[in-house]
Formats: structure tokens, sequence, C-alpha cells
């Protein structure tokens, strides 16, 4: 398994290497050892989520107040874009923009450290998405940016065909940073 840090700090892209032969396919999708020689301790994981999505479906983009929520992601069957923006005070990278390409092809997964946004577009027909989070869901943490916020423009690549009512009211990118101070 192959591990990149990608242009904003603290986001690891992992790249595994499946093994495939006439019967499928066999990779290991986490190794904690490998992510501890990169500087993750993934001990701290309490909870493995998965949602299914409807090709151009957007989900997010989310993100935790208080210290935040580190995850690590993948899509399981389909393709996504994933996207990350990083709103940490202070960064040197605040607000800026980062996708990558999830599917079933490469297996290649994101971990998404405290103090980012994280939300994803479906490329297939439909796609799963797995989650493994560092803390219990706490509703009253929620935050939540609009995918088509101007400041941003981040560029999804089809039409957006599903979003929830929570994304489709979410709060503009210049709220978030008046609410964070910045």
């Amino acid at each position: 398994m192959d591990i990149e840090q990608a242009p904003i700090p603290g986001v690891l892209v992992f790249r595994p290497q499946p093994h495939r032969d006439d019967r499928g396919f066999f990779t290991r999708t986490f190794d904690a050892d490998i992510a501890a020689a990169h500087g993750l301790d993934a001990t701290g994981f309490v909870q493995d989520s998965q949602s299914r999505s409807s090709r151009g479906a957007v989900r997010g983009l989310h993100g935790r107040a208080g210290r935040g929520e580190s995850k690590l992601v993948r899509c399981a069957h389909g393709a996504v874009l994933d996207v990350l923006v990083d709103v940490r005070p202070g960064s040197e990278t605040f607000g800026t923009v980062l996708t990558v390409r999830l599917d079933d092809v490469d297996f290649a997964h994101v971990y998404v450290p405290a103090g980012l946004l994280h939300g994803f577009q479906v490329l297939s027909e439909t796609a799963d998405v797995c989650y493994r989070i560092d803390r219990p869901h706490d509703p009253s943490e929620d935050l939540g940016v609009r995918y088509d916020d101007p400041e941003l423009a981040i560029d999804w690549p089809l039409p957006v065909a599903q979003l929830s009512e929570r994304d489709r009211a979410a709060m503009s990118f210049a709220d978030l940073r008046s609410q964070l101070g910045v």
C-alpha cells in the first residue's frame, strides 16, 4: 500500500495494491502499521459508516465544530469525486479545495484530518462510500457549507441530481469564516 501526502497538510491518500486473478481481486483497504509509519494513529477510530447514493448526487460539504472529526473515506462500489476544504483557522491552506477520485477500480481512499469540510459527488450509477470516524456523531456539532458556494468555486463534474434539505440550507463559506473568526 502506498500513501501520499496531499497538498493540504495532514491529508493522506492511501493507494492499495489489489491482487487480481480470474476470481476477481483481493485488496487490503487499511493497515494500521503502514498508517502509523506515516504518522496516523488509527487506534482512535470509533465508528464505521456507509452511504449509498445515485449518479449526480452531492453529499456535503460537511464538517464538525468543536475539536472536529477525522475520518478515513473510501468508495467501496462505484466512483465519486471526493472534495475536501481546509477550514482550520491559522492554516496556511485555509480555504483550499482538494479533489480526489475514489472508486472501486484503484481503491484509493483519503484520510481527512479534523478541521476540513468533506463532500462528494457520485460519478457512477450508484456509489457506496465508507467512512471510518474517530468520534461518535453528535448532531449538535454539525457544520455545513453550500456545495455551490461561489467563493469555493468547486467544479462539480456532473449536474447536481440530488441534494438533501440540510445541504440545500447550508451556510455560505463567508458565514463560516465569520463564525470561525477568520
